[in-house]
């Protein structure tokens, strides 16, 4: 099991529904995902009946991506894998050492999944108002991951408390910002919020990513998210709801690169020499030497004495110490000066 206490950033690369419902594809994007370096590759599990109504509407961006022929019932029976699928795809992600996770839509896939020994239950942002299935959850126990596209606090925080008040620890609970909107508007993404969720105590906050390229989740992480989630697809132009708002592999691997050396970068609060910067000290800082020749029984002054590289000798900090003072030998034009 891969710890969220630690100092690394969680990387889940969301295959979703990319997979267009083939086997080989979801196969060929956990190979992808490993490739890349995220932690973990993530699925949606859902009997598309179970989760959609006859009557429901796609949503905007659905119906720009894959039409408005279909239902929204219709578009997902037509995406989604059996749940006799997701066993196969869990062994593959041990076999390429990469987590498995997948995001239950239902109770009955909530079932299906109980079985995969999954690290952490992720819930999506629809699900955050739906009491039976967050109750549900709770009941499974584990380490929970809470997306909360569309809500406000009011209603995230009534959502931690339903699951810790089924037996979930707080610390268990991880919560991820996000805009349900694909793609989302840069200005819609309202990073700070992070903040505001952790102030709700939980184990911890992070990203889940609609905005196209890198940029948003890589600066997320700066501002101190733990987790980050992002769609992938093996190729953009692939007929289906998300992949437009995706990234393909390569950018998937690029973005990974980016927050690890983000992560790195982050370092700690205590203000320090690092050492690689150590040995440009000398080179960098300056020194008291002879502004012109000096003869031993000189008395220093601010006229035959100034400051100058390298950063050897004696500091320009004791400055006012050296004023006045004797010289003890000759000191020829920009030497050191020695008390």
């Amino acid at each position: 099991m891969k710890d969220i206490k630690d100092n690394r950033v969680i990387i889940i690369a969301e295959a979703g529904v990319n997979h267009n419902a083939s086997m080989e594809m979801a196969r060929k994007m956990v190979v992808e995902a490993a490739r890349a370096g995220a932690d973990y590759v993530k699925f949606q599990t859902a009997v598309p009946e179970l989760v959609i109504s006859s009557i429901a509407p796609k949503a905007e961006y659905q119906k720009e991506t894959t039409g408005e022929g279909e239902s929204q019932l219709d578009m997902c029976r037509a995406i989604h894998l059996p749940l006799s699928a997701y066993p196969e795809l869990a062994a593959l992600c041990r076999e390429e050492g990469i987590g498995f996770m997948s995001t239950p839509f239902d109770l009955v896939s909530i079932d299906s999944l109980d079985s995969l020994d999954m690290d952490f239950w992720k819930i999506p942002s629809g699900e955050i108002t739906n009491l039976p299935y967050l109750r549900k959850i709770a009941r499974k126990g584990g380490k929970v991951i809470l997306s909360t596209g569309m809500s406000t606090i009011v209603e995230v925080s009534e959502a931690v408390d339903i699951l810790t008040a089924g037996g979930i620890d707080r610390k268990d609970i991880f919560l991820l910002h996000c805009t349900t909107q694909y793609p989302t508007p840069y200005s819609d993404v309202n990073l700070r919020a992070m903040e505001s969720l952790a102030r709700l105590g939980v184990g911890g906050v992070g990203y889940s990513d609609h905005t196209l390229g890198i940029e948003v989740p890589v600066a997320a992480v700066a501002l101190g998210a733990r987790i980050i989630e992002k769609h992938f697809t093996l190729d953009k132009t692939l007929p289906g709801p998300d992949h437009k708002a995706s990234l393909e592999p390569d950018e998937l691997a690029a973005m990974v690169k980016s927050i690890r050396h983000i992560e790195m970068a982050l370092g700690s609060a205590e203000k320090r020499v690092t050492d690689s910067e150590r040995p440009n000290i000398e080179i960098a800082r300056k020194s008291i030497v002879a502004a012109r020749p000096i003869s031993e029984g000189e008395i220093f002054t601010e006229e035959n004495i100034t400051v100058k590289r390298p950063g050897n000798g004696i500091s320009p900090m004791e400055w006012d110490s050296v004023i006045g003072k004797m010289a003890k030998k000759d000191f020829p034009y920009d030497s050191l000066i020695e008390l």
